[in-house]
């Protein structure tokens, strides 16, 4: 089965199932006035900038008043926020245009991006699947090779004329006869689960699934269907209730959909969600329950005896500690916090599930943490980060190393590892900031590793060089921070820096092959990762230091990067440009909002910026274990201390601004950027203040590279613009 690395794939920025969670409590809320005043300031209308005015709507929560200017632009039906948007889009984007530089940025993006690439394959009886992303196609092609040759079998190109519709995630069954996929509109995380034949190429017309949208086809190993995760398509369920509705169901060909097996009910709370993996030999299916990205529960079903409805025996719950597992041939192999921060593993018999009967067989290591893990071949794969960069071990069933899977310096391992428990091959890719993508083979007998491919770009990593560096945070704490740059740069205390953050959700920021990156480090430029608290490249108690009442070690880590360069003598503050999406928008926002003097430009994606009220919109409610809920007295000042959109202050003098939003967004509600621009216009003292609206595009951008290009090239030229000082 494949490895999945739950700890990266888990996060408010990823496709993953979501948590669910409880409803929020009634606010108490006065009325707000239906008549819109007008910003008290417009403090430095640097553009023509759309009328927006500011209302007087605000909550009362927990005895403080908390204005809320711009509600009105939640509403993204309402004509006025179209038409506001739209004409936010058109001044962006003509802004945007005359940068200098900008078409030639477009240019070498258009040389880097539009490259030939293969994903890590997936052997599935005598087929082998693979994705391609052709130089000359705008989306990745799924191929199939089997007895009767190589040939395409999803090509996404060539479904919409306006490339609107995408594919998502793609399951073979263990036979290779059959392919579960979705289909996914505008890239948004709405999906349909198509089932194709692979020999003929075509669909069933009959095997088609709405409510796809965290669905991850898991097949038995007769082929005849897969469970899966079902949500509910109903428009009369609020969308932040819906994550609660979410089921396991099992699906068997050629039925009706309306008529699959409903395996674990729904659990009613949309701050829960539901997952599940069956073993390749069909003997055992895992259900987890999450909550959030904190804590899980395990349940199991011995499927020996046939799949019973709700016959789940609990396998770990009760617990503030999170629980991942696998099984094979009546074991399960458990990997989990509980006593070691970095992680450790257990076995433990089908038969025997009691806490007292798991066997450890994997310890905390002393200074790596444990991303993922899988069996390959009768051993036990393990994925370890090591300040920040990848290492991998191959172990026996008894916990005894076998061996050091040999990899090249510092690097990233890639997200999926595909092994199965009985065979011999293991796809990994491998990825560094100067090592374009490649894919290699081990055999778990030889320990063997081939490099299988590897992406040509038209790049010489040989000009530049990666350093890891050590700093400390305001409380003292040691951070590592990446930094990318040429072998010749000196200390100028003028260089440009572009600064990568996120810090959140379990996420660990590795070392990763990104070709965008390289029109800046040619004009000169740095490239800075910080690895910030919550994340999870030291462990989980490095996530929960950066989460609910300790978010703003996050941003403090952050700001004490920058404050570390500078001190270095590597640049100053006008030289850095900031980026950051998601959750890394927010970190984007906090941070110009608590220094505003300390960056020379902010490239803000899809972010969430209303702290207050983010559970209401999108897939908020799900996030609530990470940064806490606005109507719990205790966390309630927390969130308002750092919410970006509230801390706009009147006449200061706050670095310009290039908000990316995405307008089939269903993940983080474009509600926070639109908000968070009429603040900044109306208020900033600096500027500009630019917002851009991706279409046809979801959390994760349009799946087009001509998309990418022209993005890349805007976000770069924004950033040389207002760093060039």
């Amino acid at each position: 089965m494949a490895m999945s690395l739950v700890a990266t794939t888990l996060s408010a920025c990823s496709s993953a199932p979501p948590p669910d969670s409880r409803p929020a409590a009634a606010l108490p809320t006065p009325a707000p006035t239906t008549t819109p005043r007008t910003e008290a300031t417009a403090v430095n209308q640097l553009l023509p900038y759309p009328v927006a005015l500011a209302g007087d709507a605000a909550d009362v929560l927990h005895g403080v008043t908390v204005a809320d200017p711009y509600r009105w632009l939640e509403d993204e039906k309402d004509p006025k926020v179209v038409a506001w948007t739209r004409a936010e889009n058109e001044l962006a984007r003509a802004e945007l245009a005359k940068l200098p530089e900008r078409d030639a940025i477009a240019a070498r993006m258009r040389e880097l991006l539009y490259l030939d690439s293969l994903s890590v394959p997936k052997q599935r009886g005598s087929t082998t699947f693979w994705t391609r992303r052709h130089a000359d196609k705008e989306k990745g092609i799924v191929y199939v090779k089997d007895g009767a040759g190589e040939r395409v079998l999803l090509d996404p190109n060539g479904w919409t004329t306006d490339g609107s519709s995408s594919l998502g995630t793609w399951v073979p069954s263990w036979d290779g006869k059959k392919i579960a996929y979705a289909v996914k509109k505008n890239n948004s995380d709405e999906a349909t689960l198509h089932v194709l034949d692979v020999a003929s190429g075509k669909d069933s017309a009959i095997d088609l699934i709405e409510g796809a949208k965290y669905a991850s086809p898991a097949w038995t190993p007769k082929s005849d269907g897969f469970y899966y995760e079902w949500l509910p398509t109903d428009p009369k369920i609020p969308a932040p209730q819906r994550p609660g509705f979410a089921e396991v169901r099992f699906h068997k060909l050629g039925s009706e959909p309306a008529k699959d097996s409903v395996i674990r009910e729904r659990t009613g709370d949309p701050t829960k969600f539901l997952s599940m993996d069956l073993a390749k030999d069909g003997s055992v299916l895992i259900l987890s329950i999450w909550n959030g990205w904190t804590s899980s529960e395990l349940y199991v079903q011995d499927l020996r005896g046939g799949a019973k409805p709700g016959a789940f025996k609990p396998l770990a719950r009760g617990s503030e500690h999170v629980y991942e597992a696998t099984a094979h041939g009546g074991k399960i192999w458990v990997k989990t916090d509980e006593g070691a921060t970095r992680g450790r593993i257990f076995e433990v018999d089908v038969k025997k599930l009691d806490r007292a009967s798991w066997k450890e067989i994997v310890p905390e290591h002393p200074t790596a943490s444990i991303q993922s893990f899988g069996l390959a071949g009768g051993k036990l794969l393990l994925h370890y980060l090591d300040k920040a960069s990848s290492r991998l071990e191959m172990m026996h069933l008894d916990g005894k190393l076998a061996y050091d899977v040999k990899l090249p310096g510092i690097v990233s391992v890639g997200e999926w590892i595909e092994a199965n428990p009985d065979g011999d091959d293991v796809y990994f890719s491998i990825e560094s900031f100067t090592l374009p993508t490649e894919i290699h083979h081990l055999s778990v007998k030889t320990a063997k590793v081939d490099k299988q491919s590897s992406i040509k770009a038209p790049i010489d990593p040989s000009k530049f060089l990666v350093e890891q560096l050590t700093y400390p945070s305001k409380d003292g704490t040691k951070v590592t921070m990446f930094l990318v740059r040429g072998k010749d740069q000196q200390k100028t205390g003028r260089e440009r820096v572009m600064f990568y953050g996120y810090g959140g959700f379990q996420s660990s920021e590795t070392p990763f092959f990104a070709p965008t990156i390289y029109p800046w480090l040619e004009r000169g430029g740095m490239y800075v990762v910080a690895n910030l608290r919550g994340g999870a490249e030291y462990g989980e108690s490095w996530h929960k230091d950066g989460m609910l009442t300790k978010k703003q070690n996050v941003f403090d880590d952050y700001i004490a990067a920058a404050e570390t360069l500078i001190k270095e003598g590597w640049t100053k503050p006008s030289r850095i440009a900031i980026t950051g999406g998601s959750n890394g928008g927010l970190l984007m926002g906090a941070v110009m909002t608590q220094r505003p003097d300390l960056f020379g430009a902010v490239l803000c994606s899809v972010p969430l910026l209303d702290m207050v009220r983010y559970e209401k919109f999108g897939s908020g409610t799900t996030w609530a274990s990470e940064y806490g809920h606005a109507d719990d007295p205790e966390l309630f000042p927390t969130l308002l201390g750092y919410s970006p959109y509230h801390h706009v202050k009147e006449g200061v003098k706050y670095p310009p601004l290039l908000l990316l939003s995405a307008d089939s967004d269903d993940r983080v509600d474009p509600m926070h950027a639109r908000k968070f621009a009429a603040i900044m216009q109306a208020r900033s003292k600096g500027g500009p203040v630019l917002l851009r609206v991706e279409r046809n595009a979801g959390h994760g951008g349009a799946d087009m590279r001509k998309s990418e290009v022209q993005k890349n090239a805007d976000r770069y030229a924004f950033a040389l613009k207002h760093t060039s000082e």
